[in-house]
Protein backbone atom coordinates (compact mmCIF):
# COMPACT_ATOMS: atom_id res chain seq x y z
CA UNK A 1 0.00 0.00 0.00
CA UNK A 2 1.75 3.41 -1.36
CA UNK A 3 1.51 6.69 0.96
CA UNK A 4 2.95 10.05 0.36
CA UNK A 5 5.45 11.14 3.31
CA UNK A 6 8.22 12.69 4.24
CA UNK A 7 10.85 10.95 5.66
CA UNK A 8 13.66 12.71 7.79
CA UNK A 9 16.84 10.31 7.55
CA UNK A 10 20.55 11.45 9.35
CA UNK A 11 23.33 8.95 9.00
CA UNK A 12 26.78 9.11 8.41
CA UNK A 13 28.25 10.64 5.49
CA UNK A 14 29.03 7.90 2.49
CA UNK A 15 31.50 10.09 0.26
CA UNK A 16 30.38 7.61 -2.40
CA UNK A 17 27.02 8.61 -2.64
CA UNK A 18 26.74 11.95 -0.57
CA UNK A 19 29.67 14.29 -2.13
CA UNK A 20 28.43 16.14 -5.09
CA UNK A 21 24.72 17.07 -2.78
CA UNK A 22 26.93 17.96 0.12
CA UNK A 23 29.08 20.06 -1.95
CA UNK A 24 25.43 21.75 -3.54
CA UNK A 25 24.75 22.52 0.34
CA UNK A 26 28.21 23.99 1.25
CA UNK A 27 27.68 25.91 -2.08
CA UNK A 28 24.41 26.99 -1.64
CA UNK A 29 25.00 28.34 1.98
CA UNK A 30 27.79 30.66 1.00
CA UNK A 31 26.35 32.84 -1.89
CA UNK A 32 26.96 36.53 -0.42
CA UNK A 33 24.57 39.38 -1.29
CA UNK A 34 24.38 40.82 -4.51
CA UNK A 35 26.63 43.49 -4.49
CA UNK A 36 28.61 42.26 -1.05
CA UNK A 37 31.61 40.92 -0.77
CA UNK A 38 31.80 37.08 1.08
CA UNK A 39 34.01 34.43 1.95
CA UNK A 40 33.74 31.45 0.24
CA UNK A 41 35.79 27.65 0.84
CA UNK A 42 36.40 25.03 -1.56
CA UNK A 43 37.37 21.69 0.45
CA UNK A 44 38.95 20.55 -2.43
CA UNK A 45 36.11 17.74 -3.43
CA UNK A 46 36.48 16.58 0.45
CA UNK A 47 33.80 17.75 2.13
CA UNK A 48 35.02 15.92 5.48
CA UNK A 49 38.19 17.25 4.97
CA UNK A 50 38.11 19.88 7.91
CA UNK A 51 38.23 16.83 10.31
CA UNK A 52 39.95 14.49 8.34
CA UNK A 53 43.13 15.39 10.28
CA UNK A 54 41.29 14.30 13.36
CA UNK A 55 41.58 11.30 15.43
CA UNK A 56 38.09 10.62 15.80
CA UNK A 57 35.49 12.29 13.82
CA UNK A 58 32.25 11.56 11.83
CA UNK A 59 30.34 14.01 9.35
CA UNK A 60 25.94 13.44 9.24
CA UNK A 61 24.09 13.96 6.22
CA UNK A 62 20.28 14.54 6.94
CA UNK A 63 18.28 14.31 3.80
CA UNK A 64 14.53 14.17 2.81
CA UNK A 65 12.86 11.27 1.20
CA UNK A 66 9.78 11.92 -0.81
CA UNK A 67 6.96 9.67 -1.90
CA UNK A 68 7.75 6.70 -0.60
CA UNK A 69 6.08 3.20 -0.36
CA UNK A 70 4.79 1.90 2.73
CA UNK A 71 6.83 -1.15 3.29
CA UNK A 72 4.85 -4.21 4.71
CA UNK A 73 3.59 -3.40 8.37
CA UNK A 74 4.51 0.08 8.39
CA UNK A 75 7.73 -0.12 9.82
CA UNK A 76 10.07 2.32 8.88
CA UNK A 77 13.51 2.70 9.51
CA UNK A 78 16.09 4.93 8.01
CA UNK A 79 17.66 1.90 6.01
CA UNK A 80 14.25 0.52 4.55
CA UNK A 81 13.44 4.26 3.89
CA UNK A 82 16.81 4.63 1.79
CA UNK A 83 15.91 1.66 -0.49
CA UNK A 84 12.00 2.13 -0.76
CA UNK A 85 12.10 4.79 -3.40
CA UNK A 86 11.61 7.96 -4.00
CA UNK A 87 13.08 11.54 -4.09
CA UNK A 88 16.57 12.37 -1.78
CA UNK A 89 17.57 15.43 -1.27
CA UNK A 90 20.26 16.11 1.33
CA UNK A 91 19.33 19.56 3.00
CA UNK A 92 21.99 19.67 6.05
CA UNK A 93 25.00 18.50 7.17
CA UNK A 94 27.09 18.62 10.24
CA UNK A 95 31.00 17.64 11.29
CA UNK A 96 32.04 17.02 14.67
CA UNK A 97 35.45 15.39 16.27
CA UNK A 98 36.34 14.18 19.71
CA UNK A 99 39.59 14.89 21.27
CA UNK A 100 40.76 15.23 25.07
CA UNK A 101 41.62 18.36 25.81
CA UNK A 102 43.01 20.11 28.70
CA UNK A 103 40.32 21.91 30.92
CA UNK A 104 42.51 22.96 33.90
CA UNK A 105 45.53 22.16 36.33
CA UNK A 106 46.48 21.17 39.65
CA UNK A 107 49.00 22.91 41.24
CA UNK A 108 51.70 21.59 43.46
CA UNK A 109 51.19 21.16 47.39
CA UNK A 110 52.49 23.97 49.63
CA UNK A 111 56.34 24.16 49.84
CA UNK A 112 57.02 23.04 46.42
CA UNK A 113 59.13 25.10 44.45
CA UNK A 114 56.78 27.54 42.00
CA UNK A 115 60.07 29.35 40.32
CA UNK A 116 58.79 28.07 37.56
CA UNK A 117 54.75 27.31 37.26
CA UNK A 118 54.81 25.77 34.27
CA UNK A 119 57.33 23.28 35.40
CA UNK A 120 55.13 21.67 38.30
CA UNK A 121 51.87 22.28 37.70
CA UNK A 122 49.72 19.46 35.69
CA UNK A 123 47.38 19.52 33.76
CA UNK A 124 43.51 17.87 34.22
CA UNK A 125 42.27 16.50 31.21
CA UNK A 126 38.47 16.11 29.52
CA UNK A 127 36.92 14.56 26.45
CA UNK A 128 35.31 16.95 24.14
CA UNK A 129 33.34 17.02 21.35
CA UNK A 130 33.70 20.07 18.86
CA UNK A 131 30.59 20.59 16.70
CA UNK A 132 31.61 22.58 13.08
CA UNK A 133 30.57 23.36 9.80
CA UNK A 134 27.04 22.77 10.52
CA UNK A 135 25.01 23.81 7.18
CA UNK A 136 21.74 23.89 6.41
CA UNK A 137 20.30 24.68 2.78
CA UNK A 138 18.74 27.95 2.67
CA UNK A 139 15.39 26.60 0.71
CA UNK A 140 14.79 24.46 4.35
CA UNK A 141 16.36 26.69 6.71
CA UNK A 142 12.04 27.75 8.17
CA UNK A 143 11.51 23.63 7.72
CA UNK A 144 10.54 22.45 11.31
CA UNK A 145 11.26 18.17 12.31
CA UNK A 146 9.84 16.91 15.15
CA UNK A 147 12.27 15.10 17.31
CA UNK A 148 9.97 12.51 18.62
CA UNK A 149 10.60 9.03 18.33
CA UNK A 150 11.70 7.35 16.19
CA UNK A 151 14.68 9.34 15.75
CA UNK A 152 14.72 9.40 11.71
CA UNK A 153 10.84 9.15 11.02
CA UNK A 154 8.83 12.67 10.75
CA UNK A 155 5.33 12.76 9.27
CA UNK A 156 4.51 15.78 7.29
CA UNK A 157 1.91 17.15 9.95
CA UNK A 158 4.48 16.46 12.91
CA UNK A 159 7.46 19.15 12.37
CA UNK A 160 8.17 21.28 14.81
CA UNK A 161 11.90 21.33 15.70
CA UNK A 162 14.57 22.49 13.37
CA UNK A 163 16.84 21.03 10.64
CA UNK A 164 19.70 21.97 12.62
CA UNK A 165 18.51 21.39 15.99
CA UNK A 166 18.53 17.57 14.49
CA UNK A 167 21.28 17.73 13.21
CA UNK A 168 22.99 19.29 16.41
CA UNK A 169 21.39 16.68 18.86
CA UNK A 170 22.37 13.25 16.41
CA UNK A 171 26.21 14.70 16.86
CA UNK A 172 26.02 15.31 20.56
CA UNK A 173 24.15 11.64 21.06
CA UNK A 174 27.46 10.34 19.16
CA UNK A 175 29.78 12.39 21.53
CA UNK A 176 28.30 11.07 24.59
CA UNK A 177 28.86 7.34 22.91
CA UNK A 178 32.69 8.52 22.58
CA UNK A 179 32.22 9.60 26.13
CA UNK A 180 32.59 13.28 26.07
CA UNK A 181 31.80 15.00 28.58
CA UNK A 182 31.43 18.67 27.32
CA UNK A 183 30.67 19.73 23.64
CA UNK A 184 31.71 22.71 22.14
CA UNK A 185 31.82 24.92 18.86
CA UNK A 186 32.53 28.61 17.68
CA UNK A 187 31.20 31.25 15.68
CA UNK A 188 31.67 34.44 14.39
CA UNK A 189 29.54 37.07 17.14
CA UNK A 190 28.23 39.00 14.55
CA UNK A 191 26.41 34.80 13.44
CA UNK A 192 23.10 35.71 15.13
CA UNK A 193 21.77 32.83 13.74
CA UNK A 194 24.04 29.97 15.10
CA UNK A 195 23.54 32.17 18.26
CA UNK A 196 20.54 31.79 18.75
CA UNK A 197 20.24 28.07 17.71
CA UNK A 198 23.21 26.84 20.35
CA UNK A 199 22.36 29.22 22.93
CA UNK A 200 18.50 29.50 23.11
CA UNK A 201 17.71 25.79 21.64
CA UNK A 202 20.88 23.77 22.36
CA UNK A 203 21.35 25.12 25.68
CA UNK A 204 25.13 26.40 24.92
CA UNK A 205 26.59 29.33 26.60
CA UNK A 206 28.89 31.43 25.49
CA UNK A 207 32.79 30.50 27.19
CA UNK A 208 35.56 32.03 25.75
CA UNK A 209 35.85 35.24 22.89
CA UNK A 210 39.73 34.79 21.04
CA UNK A 211 40.86 36.89 18.88
CA UNK A 212 41.55 35.83 15.01
CA UNK A 213 44.27 37.84 13.84
CA UNK A 214 45.04 37.46 9.87
CA UNK A 215 48.31 39.33 8.12
CA UNK A 216 48.84 38.95 4.48
CA UNK A 217 52.36 37.48 3.36
CA UNK A 218 53.79 40.01 1.94
CA UNK A 219 56.36 39.16 -1.63
CA UNK A 220 59.47 40.84 0.74
CA UNK A 221 60.97 39.34 3.69
CA UNK A 222 60.80 41.13 7.15
CA UNK A 223 64.10 41.09 9.06
CA UNK A 224 64.10 39.51 12.72
CA UNK A 225 65.31 42.01 14.78
CA UNK A 226 69.16 41.02 15.51
CA UNK A 227 68.50 40.80 19.14
CA UNK A 228 66.50 37.26 18.44
CA UNK A 229 67.70 34.44 16.63
CA UNK A 230 65.19 32.07 15.33
CA UNK A 231 65.44 28.12 15.44
CA UNK A 232 63.51 25.65 14.19
CA UNK A 233 62.52 22.75 16.04
CA UNK A 234 62.85 18.88 15.33
CA UNK A 235 59.42 17.21 16.39
CA UNK A 236 60.58 15.82 19.21
CA UNK A 237 61.94 18.97 21.00
CA UNK A 238 59.00 20.82 20.33
CA UNK A 239 56.97 17.85 22.03
CA UNK A 240 59.08 18.39 25.10
CA UNK A 241 58.41 22.35 25.14
CA UNK A 242 54.42 22.11 24.56
CA UNK A 243 54.23 19.50 26.74
CA UNK A 244 56.31 20.57 29.75
CA UNK A 245 55.61 24.42 29.50
CA UNK A 246 51.86 24.38 28.13
CA UNK A 247 50.07 21.65 28.72
CA UNK A 248 47.92 23.42 30.96
CA UNK A 249 46.38 25.56 28.85
CA UNK A 250 42.89 25.64 28.08
CA UNK A 251 42.45 22.93 25.18
CA UNK A 252 45.66 22.05 24.82
CA UNK A 253 45.26 18.47 23.03
CA UNK A 254 46.70 15.57 24.61
CA UNK A 255 47.77 14.11 21.19
CA UNK A 256 49.95 17.23 20.23
CA UNK A 257 52.37 14.76 18.91
CA UNK A 258 49.94 13.56 16.47
CA UNK A 259 49.54 17.31 15.43
CA UNK A 260 52.82 18.26 14.93
CA UNK A 261 54.20 15.20 12.93
CA UNK A 262 51.45 15.48 11.08
CA UNK A 263 52.35 16.56 7.35
CA UNK A 264 50.50 19.66 7.39
CA UNK A 265 52.63 21.55 10.01
CA UNK A 266 55.21 22.83 8.06
CA UNK A 267 57.51 23.87 10.88
CA UNK A 268 57.80 24.90 14.52
CA UNK A 269 59.77 28.23 15.50
CA UNK A 270 61.54 28.83 19.09
CA UNK A 271 62.58 32.64 19.31
CA UNK A 272 65.53 33.26 21.81
CA UNK A 273 67.73 36.13 23.06
CA UNK A 274 70.75 36.24 20.49
CA UNK A 275 72.96 35.96 22.89
CA UNK A 276 72.07 33.00 24.54
CA UNK A 277 73.62 29.58 24.64
CA UNK A 278 70.76 27.93 23.34
CA UNK A 279 71.02 30.45 20.32
CA UNK A 280 74.79 29.52 19.56
CA UNK A 281 74.60 25.64 19.61
CA UNK A 282 71.03 24.23 20.49
CA UNK A 283 71.56 21.94 23.28
CA UNK A 284 68.31 19.83 22.74
CA UNK A 285 64.68 20.58 24.88
CA UNK A 286 65.94 19.09 28.15
CA UNK A 287 68.56 20.76 28.69
CA UNK A 288 67.17 24.03 26.97
CA UNK A 289 64.38 24.17 29.91
CA UNK A 290 66.26 23.10 32.63
CA UNK A 291 68.39 26.76 32.31
CA UNK A 292 65.91 28.52 29.27
CA UNK A 293 66.38 32.35 28.72
CA UNK A 294 64.79 35.23 30.57
CA UNK A 295 62.31 35.58 27.92
CA UNK A 296 61.61 32.78 25.30
CA UNK A 297 58.63 32.21 22.50
CA UNK A 298 57.18 28.84 20.52
CA UNK A 299 55.38 28.95 17.86
CA UNK A 300 53.96 26.24 15.40
CA UNK A 301 53.11 26.73 11.47
CA UNK A 302 49.93 25.21 9.60
CA UNK A 303 49.60 24.88 6.18
CA UNK A 304 45.72 24.83 5.80
CA UNK A 305 45.96 24.40 1.56
CA UNK A 306 46.14 21.00 2.43
CA UNK A 307 42.29 21.12 3.66
CA UNK A 308 40.83 24.08 2.03
CA UNK A 309 41.54 27.29 -0.32
CA UNK A 310 38.92 30.35 0.30
CA UNK A 311 38.18 32.69 -1.89
CA UNK A 312 36.73 36.50 -1.67
CA UNK A 313 34.24 37.35 -4.05
CA UNK A 314 31.87 40.17 -4.97
CA UNK A 315 34.86 42.52 -5.35
CA UNK A 316 34.35 45.40 -7.50
CA UNK A 317 37.39 45.58 -10.32
CA UNK A 318 38.64 48.95 -9.09
CA UNK A 319 39.30 47.34 -5.63
CA UNK A 320 40.51 44.15 -7.47
CA UNK A 321 42.89 47.12 -9.76
CA UNK A 322 43.87 49.08 -6.69
CA UNK A 323 44.68 45.68 -4.50
CA UNK A 324 47.03 44.43 -7.89
CA UNK A 325 48.67 47.66 -8.06
CA UNK A 326 49.95 46.94 -4.60
CA UNK A 327 51.58 43.64 -5.43
CA UNK A 328 53.28 45.16 -8.32
CA UNK A 329 54.76 47.41 -6.40
CA UNK A 330 55.72 45.06 -3.62
CA UNK A 331 57.72 42.47 -6.60
CA UNK A 332 59.67 45.26 -8.17
CA UNK A 333 60.44 47.64 -5.24
CA UNK A 334 61.11 45.31 -1.69
CA UNK A 335 63.05 47.05 -0.09
CA UNK A 336 60.66 49.44 -0.19
CA UNK A 337 58.65 46.93 2.32
CA UNK A 338 54.84 48.12 0.68
CA UNK A 339 52.02 46.88 2.90
CA UNK A 340 50.28 45.20 -0.28
CA UNK A 341 46.93 43.80 -0.36
CA UNK A 342 47.34 40.43 -0.98
CA UNK A 343 44.97 38.70 -3.89
CA UNK A 344 42.10 37.35 -2.03
CA UNK A 345 39.79 37.07 -4.72
CA UNK A 346 41.06 34.03 -6.50
CA UNK A 347 41.39 30.77 -4.38
CA UNK A 348 44.10 31.55 -2.04
CA UNK A 349 46.22 29.24 0.80
CA UNK A 350 46.15 30.47 4.42
CA UNK A 351 48.83 29.38 6.86
CA UNK A 352 47.82 29.24 10.36
CA UNK A 353 50.04 29.64 13.35
CA UNK A 354 48.90 27.18 16.27
CA UNK A 355 50.46 26.87 19.78
CA UNK A 356 51.72 30.64 20.13
CA UNK A 357 53.41 30.64 23.44
CA UNK A 358 55.95 32.79 25.28
CA UNK A 359 57.94 33.18 28.63
CA UNK A 360 59.22 36.26 30.12
CA UNK A 361 59.25 40.32 29.94
CA UNK A 362 60.01 39.78 26.48
CA UNK A 363 57.70 37.70 25.59
CA UNK A 364 55.81 39.71 23.24
CA UNK A 365 58.84 40.70 21.34
CA UNK A 366 60.04 37.21 21.30
CA UNK A 367 56.27 35.92 19.51
CA UNK A 368 56.67 38.45 17.22
CA UNK A 369 59.89 37.36 15.60
CA UNK A 370 58.89 33.67 15.56
CA UNK A 371 55.47 35.12 13.35
CA UNK A 372 57.87 37.19 11.53
CA UNK A 373 59.85 34.21 10.39
CA UNK A 374 57.54 32.32 10.16
CA UNK A 375 56.11 34.77 7.67
CA UNK A 376 59.49 34.39 5.63
CA UNK A 377 58.86 30.69 5.07
CA UNK A 378 55.40 31.28 4.00
CA UNK A 379 55.95 33.44 1.18
CA UNK A 380 55.70 31.86 -2.03
CA UNK A 381 53.60 29.28 -0.81
CA UNK A 382 50.81 31.18 1.65
CA UNK A 383 48.79 34.47 0.85
CA UNK A 384 47.63 35.10 4.55
CA UNK A 385 48.91 34.15 7.63
CA UNK A 386 46.77 33.85 10.45
CA UNK A 387 46.84 33.08 13.99
CA UNK A 388 44.26 32.85 17.00
CA UNK A 389 45.16 33.71 21.02
CA UNK A 390 43.13 34.47 23.85
CA UNK A 391 42.42 38.14 24.51
CA UNK A 392 44.41 38.78 27.44
CA UNK A 393 47.26 36.98 26.22
CA UNK A 394 51.22 38.23 26.37
CA UNK A 395 52.17 37.37 23.00
CA UNK A 396 48.72 39.23 21.61
CA UNK A 397 50.71 42.25 21.58
CA UNK A 398 53.65 40.78 18.85
CA UNK A 399 51.25 39.61 16.25
CA UNK A 400 50.38 41.59 13.85
CA UNK A 401 46.99 42.19 12.07
CA UNK A 402 45.06 43.53 9.76
CA UNK A 403 42.11 44.69 10.96
CA UNK A 404 39.45 44.31 8.42
CA UNK A 405 40.93 40.93 7.81
CA UNK A 406 40.61 39.83 11.13
CA UNK A 407 38.02 38.57 14.00
CA UNK A 408 38.10 40.54 17.50
CA UNK A 409 35.90 38.03 19.15
CA UNK A 410 35.45 34.29 17.86
CA UNK A 411 32.81 32.99 20.36
CA UNK A 412 33.03 29.39 21.74
CA UNK A 413 29.87 28.22 23.16
CA UNK A 414 30.32 25.37 25.65
CA UNK A 415 27.69 22.48 26.96
CA UNK A 416 28.46 19.96 29.28
CA UNK A 417 27.29 16.72 28.44
CA UNK A 418 28.04 14.01 31.09
CA UNK A 419 26.49 14.35 34.71
CA UNK A 420 29.73 13.25 36.43
CA UNK A 421 33.17 15.17 36.19
CA UNK A 422 36.84 13.34 35.49
CA UNK A 423 38.05 15.71 38.29
CA UNK A 424 36.42 16.57 41.36
CA UNK A 425 38.96 19.73 41.65
CA UNK A 426 37.84 21.15 37.91
CA UNK A 427 34.25 20.62 38.68
CA UNK A 428 31.84 22.17 35.65
CA UNK A 429 34.42 23.60 33.52
CA UNK A 430 31.87 25.30 31.61
CA UNK A 431 31.26 27.68 34.76
CA UNK A 432 35.22 28.60 35.14
CA UNK A 433 36.38 31.63 33.97
CA UNK A 434 38.95 32.33 31.19
CA UNK A 435 42.54 31.47 31.75
CA UNK A 436 45.38 33.90 30.12
CA UNK A 437 45.89 31.64 27.23
CA UNK A 438 44.44 29.14 24.88
CA UNK A 439 45.57 26.54 22.40
CA UNK A 440 43.37 26.55 18.85
CA UNK A 441 43.84 23.16 17.16
CA UNK A 442 44.59 23.56 13.66
CA UNK A 443 42.91 19.99 12.65
CA UNK A 444 39.68 21.60 13.00
CA UNK A 445 39.69 24.81 11.64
Amino acid sequence: MEREASVVVVREYNAATDRAAAEEVERTCELGSSGKMSLHTDLLGDPASRIRHSSTYLMLVLFLLLRLVSPPGDEWSAQVAETCGGVKEIVGLVRGCVKVVTCGKKLPRQGGSTKNICQVATPTYTKVGYLLGLRVSPSHRYCSLSLSPPPCIDDNNDRRKGIGLRLVRQMEGWFREKGAEYAYMATGKDNEASMRLFTERCDYTKFRAPTILVHPVFAHHLPVPRSVTVLRLGHADAEAIYRRCFATTEFFPRDIDAVLRNPLTVATFLAVPAGCSAARQWPGAEAFLAAPPGSWAVASAWDCGGVLRMEVRGASRLRRWAAAATRAADRAMPWLRIPAVPDLFRPFVAWFLYGVGAEGPGAAEMAAAAWREAHNVARGSATVLAAEVAAGDSVLRGIPRWRWLSCAEDVWCVKRLGEEYSDGGVGDWTKSGPGSSIFVDPREL
